[in-house]
């Protein structure tokens, strides 16, 4: 078969694919199971590949790309547009087959595994804040019905409960005590998970130089460092920092027509874990800024004053990210603003 382009629907046990010749002629329409992808894979020339970066997706560009094919991924946002008719695995492999052929198609660089098991360890990591913060509100919510509120924070909230299965409070009875203590158990084992997760990002970051180059920016720590290497790799999809703060969502929305232009607040789309991080960070570091004289924190100072905190945080984590994908891109040591 003569296939200079082929779309993928991935699934989960059944694939879709679709192929065109040079001239865009239908070639191959038919449905795979997951063990045959890759057989026919092999039966064909070297072609162009398009998937939807999905579930899987970049396992299965790695296994294609090793039989010789050049194989790119797609937002699934960019591809609906190409969708004809009604939905049906068969038009998304053929929207996917056209999509990846247009000239200006926005393409998800293929994550390799190491990237790939780097971002789990942060997914698993993120998982166990969450159950943690569910069980935390869950403890916050038994002592209130017994008439016990507790402040803000988690060291309050670990005192307060050591406090109350040390003395005999009468407002919390035997059985809400042993449920007390239950979640207490569970609650400091989330912590143990939780620190010995950090120490395992904190490695990763030790033992890679371009972590050691991230984290120099202020704002930026192993979390953030750790968790934009394996996403972005080094970068380059991107061809400058603003298209990287833009696919974070770090950006204005745009809503303009003809000599008007109108911007609204940030985007937020992308990824969002990322874009979290940065916003956190650049508040620590904007808390820390009093203390310095830069040009950098003098800016970050006055712009606190005339905006506000949060505009200020935002707008300093769109300048990191910017400076981080110059430090990625460049192979560069961040150098440290000197005192206006």
């Amino acid at each position: 078969m003569d296939i200079r382009t082929l779309g993928i629907d991935l699934a989960k046990n059944v694939f879709r694919v679709h192929g065109v010749d040079a001239k865009g002629r239908t070639v191959v329409a038919r449905q795979l199971r997951r063990r045959q992808l890759l057989p026919f894979m092999v039966q064909l020339q070297p072609c162009l590949v398009g998937m939807e970066a999905c579930g899987g997706a970049h396992h299965w560009a790695r296994a294609i790309a090793k039989l010789g094919h050049e194989v790119k991924l797609m937002s699934p946002r960019f591809v609906r547009p190409y969708v004809k008719s009604n939905k049906n695995d068969a038009k998304d492999a053929e929207a996917i087959c056209e999509a990846v052929g247009r000239p200006s198609m926005r393409f998800v660089a293929v994550k390799s595994q190491t990237q790939q098991e780097v971002l789990a360890l942060h997914r698993v990591r993120s998982l166990l804040i969450r159950e943690r913060t569910a069980l935390m509100n869950q403890i916050r919510g038994l002592l209130a019905e017994c008439g016990i509120v507790v402040a803000q924070g988690a060291a309050r909230l670990r005192r307060a409960v050591a406090e109350i299965l040390g003395d005999h409070n009468e407002s919390v009875g035997e059985i809400a005590r042993d449920a007390l203590a239950e979640m207490s158990e569970r609650l400091r084992s989330f912590e143990q998970r939780l620190e010995r997760y950090d120490q395992r990002v904190g490695k990763l970051a030790r033992d890679d130089k371009r972590a050691g180059h991230l984290m120099k920016v202020p704002g930026v720590g192993p979390l953030t460092a750790t968790a934009l290497i394996a996403t972005v790799g080094h970068a380059r999809q991107f061809k400058n920092g603003r298209e990287l703060s833009a696919w974070l969502g770090l950006v204005p929305r745009e809503h303009s027509s003809g000599e008007r232009t109108m911007l609204l607040g940030i985007s937020k789309r992308g990824d969002r874990y990322l874009r979290t991080l940065l916003i956190h960070g650049a508040r620590s570091a904007l808390r820390h800024a009093s203390n310095k004289c830069d040009r950098r924190s003098l800016w970050l100072i006055a712009l606190r004053e005339r905006r506000g905190p949060n505009i200020a945080a935002v707008a300093l984590a769109n300048k990191n990210a910017r400076v981080l994908w110059a430090l990625l891109t460049r192979g560069e040591e961040y150098r440290i603003p000197v005192a206006a």
